[in-house]
């Protein structure tokens, strides 16, 4: 059983910083890969930020320069760091893990919202 459980989430105002963390659990052999993907209402779920194995990371355009993902020490855990927080950030954030020979696991999500 694997489990991921995020935190960080909440209200803040535009130009404010918030830290997403996302800590995994369970059988897990090894991880390729986690990221953090955000979904607004009306909207379908899309990428925001991935950080591989290798330390490799790939950004939507809308979060280059702003946003900022890492992997803590025990490479179980990963984080967000959000600054210069706009409106239209404002999101439920999902956190996602890719294990090797497991496939892709999701979080419960955590709401963001970003008041003008």
């Amino acid at each position: 059983q694997v489990r991921l459980v995020e935190s960080g989430g909440g209200l803040v105002q535009a130009g404010g910083s918030l830290r997403l963390s996302c800590v995994a659990s369970g059988s897990i052999f090894s991880i390729s890969a986690m990221g953090w993907y955000r979904q607004a209402p009306g909207n379908q779920r899309e990428l925001v930020a991935t950080i591989t194995s290798g330390g490799s990371t790939n950004y939507v355009d809308s979060a280059k320069g702003r946003f900022t993902i890492s992997r803590g020490n025990a490479k179980n855990t990963v984080y967000l760091q959000m600054n210069s927080l706009k409106p239209e950030d404002t999101a439920v954030y999902y956190c996602k893990i890719t294990a090797r020979g497991m496939g892709d696991y999701w979080g419960q999500g955590t709401q963001i919202t970003v008041s003008s």
